[in-house]
């Protein structure tokens, strides 16, 4: 009698540690799905905006309440994210949020850009008495670096650059370079090119660029727009162009290559004469500027920007232009959301079929798409997944739009 009374407890004991450890493995994983899927910044709009999904909490200390109007003037507090009001998550920085409204358009655009300072974009060995040598990599001056100045002065054009280096008698220039935001001097020698009758630097240098995308929205608090959602880059080098002077163009859309599994399909447009913007700032998360005042604003759509804790997986629409008739409004799908990447937010996959029998999907010149989901704004497309045109990836319109203020 007394072996059963301790087979059972052994048996109940088992169990129970076996619940114990199903409870622990749950728990931990809500822990690590809290972690992943919850931005580490959390923006509320008034001081009830506590209980997330019913499941996830932010919690504070009595003592260290997180009060909205705080967050609203020292720009955030910190706060915990729990499960269930308990179990601590993440620590979290709460920031307070305005609803904000911009002007949606989806509209085509040309783009413009003179550099700041002039890029090289590329090196090249010269040939000089039977030797190979390359004065620019031997000075230390790399593809990707930015020319500000030469011997003190400022230059803003190759056709500058090339007539400064072959006015040269074999002495040594002094460049400014800016390397990733950081100046630096070099000392370069040109070398003689008896064959050609010109001094040689052994560099391919750019001063400007021109391309297409979409214009995202109009901030009309600020006066911005803002569009493309990615960084304009230098096709050679990879680098962001910094912006001297930029003009934002009208354009008509004249054809569309569609998009296939092996090759991305781009817009091809018309360019007018007719500014609608001066462009200032490039950042990884797009391009902004200012508005012409005689841009018609009447033909766009207002909204609110969503939270970044607002998007959500499933269906959303986009607004783009791909032919004559202007922006349309197509349907789609968010697949995957990263709340704490800074270029990347979400996956989103085209399933408009009118869409794609027109683009194959997203097509080079729809960076900048607007994506709408439950009336309100949510973000960008930026860049179709090479392989699989129907998908691409979007940035969140918060960002966007803290960058247009």
């Amino acid at each position: 009698m007394r072996l059963k009374k301790v087979k059972k407890m052994r048996k109940f004991i088992r169990i129970l540690n076996g619940a114990v450890a199903l409870a622990v493995a749950v728990i931990f994983s809500f822990v690590i799905y809290g972690n992943a899927a919850y931005p580490d910044t959390f923006y509320v709009k008034n001081s009830s905006d506590t209980v997330i999904d019913h499941i996830y909490y932010l919690s504070y200390d009595d003592e260290k309440s997180v009060d909205y109007q705080s967050a609203q003037s020292v720009g955030g507090q910190n706060s915990d994210l729990t499960l269930l009001g308990v179990i601590p998550v993440k620590s979290e920085t709460v920031r307070a949020a305005d609803e904000d409204t911009v002007l949606v358009s989806g509209d085509s655009f040309g783009i413009k850009l003179y550099t700041d300072g002039v890029m090289i974009v590329g090196t090249k060995d010269v040939s000089v008495n039977g030797k190979t040598v390359n004065p620019s990599k031997e000075a230390g001056i790399s593809v990707g670096d930015i020319i500000v100045s030469i011997n003190g002065e400022k230059v803003y054009s190759s056709d500058r650059v090339s007539e400064i280096l072959n006015d040269n008698n074999g002495e040594a220039f002094q460049i400014k370079i800016n390397r990733n935001g950081e100046y630096r001097d070099f000392s370069l020698v040109p070398v003689y090119v008896e064959s050609e009758g010109c001094y040689k630097a052994g560099m391919w240098v750019r001063d400007s660029t021109a391309g297409i995308g979409t214009v995202t929205f109009y901030n009309p608090s600020s006066g911005n727009m803002a569009a493309l959602g990615h960084p304009i880059t230098d096709v050679d080098t990879g680098e962001i162009i910094p912006i001297l002077d930029g003009q934002a163009v009208e354009t008509t859309v004249s054809s569309v290559s569609k998009s296939t599994a092996s090759e991305t399909g781009s817009i091809s447009c018309d360019f007018s004469n007719k500014e609608i913007g001066v462009l200032n700032k490039n950042t990884r998360q797009g391009i902004y500027g200012k508005y012409s005042n005689k841009v018609d604003l009447s033909q766009f759509s207002e909204y609110e920007v969503a939270l970044s804790q607002e998007v959500q997986k499933g269906f959303c629409q986009i607004i783009t232009t791909v032919d004559e008739s202007g922006p349309q409004v197509y349907s789609a799908e968010i697949t995957r959301i990263y709340q704490n990447d800074d270029e990347k937010n979400m996956i989103i996959k085209i399933t408009d079929e009118r869409l794609i029998e027109k683009t194959g999907g997203i097509v080079q010149g729809m960076s900048g798409t607007p994506i709408i989901q439950n009336g309100k704004l949510v973000g960008a497309i930026t860049h179709v997944i090479v392989n699989n045109p129907l998908k691409g990836y979007g940035v969140f319109a918060q960002t966007m739009l803290e960058l247009s203020e």
